[in-house]
């Protein structure tokens, strides 16, 4: 929920193209990308918002690793309270983690070169941190950087899961709860969850949830340099700095939006804009030039596709010369109103009147608490009543339309669910099960026969980060049950 949501006005009356919007969402449907939604900010003013169904405005939305352009803006407002330095070492806020003698490189690392993404590290160390020793600062400081810090670029997740644990060590509390009094608060942005490690610090990198229009305000906060209606939030010094290059990143990858350098926990792109990511699409895209803002949660693989596409359709569509164009407005107001997301076009038939199905041998990622699924036929369609872990859970299915209720999941806290589908042969049953909240998307597919048995497949897989935050997830999902 947002207490003070932004200003809404139609495209044209900015000298905003709606017509090139239009082109943009086309072409998303040309291209098969699943975005779930999309919002567009000129002069701190929302002249495009849409929601894909089954999607929603009011539902947080997992946002992966946009998430570090707020701890980053965390690290700055800290500095500006007197609470650290970019220049600190990191050892110095963890002696007691450090034991010996200290690597040269190691005692040499600096919160700005956590920052920067150029601990020098060459290797993400996450994946050696978030087993064995739960004292992840642990784990990372022990870790020998191959190179001095501030040289060579590593997107690495232990670097910003140790500026969380840098926060928490000077605040005597969690980022989030920094945050929230700092920022979130300030802005009007009431729902929003952060997911910890089993250690109780806030995960840093990932695992931030907010609602589409909190992705906004942060984005208006950023072009403004922190100031948020007259308030300085975070210090516009920082902030200039964080934007800017600090490491050549141009043979990481081979995007060209992920060549261009890198920030303090911020990309820098083409068009002299820059941005926050995240896995899988969430997108917070700074165009200073035009003043705008441009913000998409999604579930799609190629992220530099879905930055083209904003480059070609998007940015001439924002420039402020087009006239008033009262029929384009009223036409993408139109289509903005009927986004619908699904990953397969099921013809439903009729189907058996009862059937029952167990688990397949192959379980799936994060599905394991699936136990077995009942289909029945009723009045209006079908009911289908999923058996988990804690119990069953039903849905009244509707061919074409999204049926909504209350499903758990391994991979993320929040409860509601939706789901598409029904009987697509006599013997064949699909279902799409979407949570609003996650970028993820769960196939199911059950086959009656000799042993009937359900298979149950990601559309996009979750990233495994969640898993090491399953108590903090139980947590979160009782606040909201």
């Amino acid at each position: 929920m947002n207490s003070h949501p932004l200003p809404r006005i139609t495209p044209s009356k900015l000298g905003v193209s709606a017509r090139g919007i239009i082109e943009f969402l086309d072409q998303i449907e040309t291209l098969g990308l699943d975005l779930h939604s999309l919002m567009i900010v000129k002069s701190g003013q929302i002249v495009t918002e849409g929601w894909w169904e089954p999607y929603k405005a009011n539902a947080p939305h997992l946002l992966y690793s946009l998430s570090k352009s707020f701890t980053s803006t965390a690290i700055g407002i800290a500095e500006h309270e007197g609470l650290l330095s970019i220049n600190d070492t990191v050892v110095s806020f963890f002696p007691e983690k450090v034991e010996g003698d200290v690597h040269p490189f190691t005692a040499g690392l600096k919160i700005r070169h956590l920052l920067a993404m150029a601990s020098g590290h060459v290797i993400d160390t996450w994946p050696a941190i978030s087993v064995g020793d739960p004292d992840m600062v642990r784990n990372f400081l022990a870790i020998e950087p191959i190179k001095p810090p501030g040289t060579h670029f590593c997107y690495n997740q232990g670097c910003t899961y140790t500026l969380s644990a840098i926060i928490s060590k000077v605040t005597g509390g969690t980022l989030l709860e920094y945050l929230r009094s700092r920022l979130f608060t300030p802005m009007g942005v009431e729902t929003v969850e952060w997911l910890e490690s089993p250690e109780g610090i806030t995960q840093g990198f990932s695992g931030l949830y907010l609602e589409t229009e909190s992705i906004a305000k942060f984005g208006i906060l950023q072009l403004h340099l922190g100031e948020w209606n007259g308030d300085q939030l975070v210090p516009a010094e920082y902030l200039k700095t964080a934007h800017e290059k600090h490491v050549e990143n141009f043979d990481s990858s081979e995007s060209s939006d992920w060549q261009q350098g890198y920030g303090f926990q911020f990309w820098v792109c083409r068009y002299d804009a820059y941005r926050g990511d995240g896995a899988f699409g969430q997108l917070c895209v700074m165009i200073p030039q035009c003043e705008a803002v441009v913000v998409c949660t999604a579930a799609l693989a190629d992220m530099q596709t879905e930055l083209d596409t904003v480059w070609k359709y998007i940015l001439p569509a924002l420039s402020g010369s087009f006239e008033q164009d009262n029929a384009g407005d009223e036409e993408l107001s139109l289509r903005l109103r009927n986004l619908t997301s699904s990953s397969s076009d099921l013809a439903i038939v009729d189907g058996p009147l009862s059937a029952t199905f167990a688990r397949s041998a192959t379980v799936a990622p994060f599905t394991d608490h699936l136990l077995s699924l009942r289909v029945e036929s009723s009045k209006n369609g079908t009911t289908l009543t999923l058996v988990t872990h804690d119990g069953e859970h039903n849905f009244d299915l509707v061919a074409s339309k999204w049926s909504e209720g209350t499903l758990p999941s391994r991979h993320q806290p929040f409860l509601k669910a939706s789901l598409l589908g029904g009987w697509v042969a006599n013997d064949r049953f699909i279902v799409e099960v979407v949570w609003p909240t996650s970028p993820h998307r769960l196939l199911l597919r059950a086959e009656v026969g000799i042993e009937s048995v359900f298979e149950a497949k990601w559309v996009t897989e979750p990233l495994g980060s969640a898993a090491k935050s399953k108590s903090v997830i139980e947590s979160v999902r009782q606040n909201h049950a």
